[in-house]
């Protein structure tokens, strides 16, 4: 399911991101890459808040959509 759907406080795992490798690396350098356990704190119109690993991480609506967690 897509990071807009996950609820709210469970620990998910990021089984996939659907983006350009430009954006991938960007992500990879916050933290967040597959196989990687994400947190969603609060999301709001499509929008979200996550932990990922120590640090907390907002995310649009648009790049939230294209991380996968199962």
């Amino acid at each position: 399911m897509p990071l807009v759907l996950a609820p709210v406080g469970q620990e998910m795992k990021i089984v996939k991101i659907i983006a350009d490798d430009k954006t991938k690396k960007h992500l990879a350098n916050l933290g967040v890459m597959t196989q990687q356990n994400i947190t969603v704190l609060s999301s709001s119109g499509g929008s979200a808040v996550c932990i990922v690993k120590d640090g907390r991480l907002a995310l649009d609506r648009d790049l939230a959509s294209r991380i996968f967690v199962a």
